[in-house]
């Protein structure tokens, strides 16, 4: 299972790393906190303090076409925002 999927790159989140140490990651939704935990320590090489993480539910959608009611859905996601020690820092754009 590959816990850490992407990382969250807003302009929230960016002001969130560089100010109080907190970055966002896309994980898989079977992942919980302590796998999280492990995952950012070994990928970037920082401790970290606290992970809080957040589910989110499929959206269902329904579509009136000519040939009918279509249903749909998106994936349900989870996004985990990671506490570092103070000192450490995860630089996203090092590899561009």
């Amino acid at each position: 299972m590959r816990v850490l999927i992407k990382p969250i790159i807003t302009e929230k989140m960016t002001a969130e790393g560089e100010l109080n140490n907190r970055f966002g990651f896309y994980v898989d939704t079977r992942a919980n906190k302590l796998q999280i935990k492990e995952a950012v320590e070994s990928t970037y090489g920082v401790a970290v303090k606290k992970v809080r993480t957040m589910n989110y539910g499929p959206d269902r959608k329904t579509r009136y076409t000519k040939t009918g009611v279509q249903h749909g859905k998106t994936n349900a996601t989870k996004k985990a925002i990671v506490d570092v020690v103070e000192g450490d820092v995860i630089d996203f754009y090092s590899n561009l």
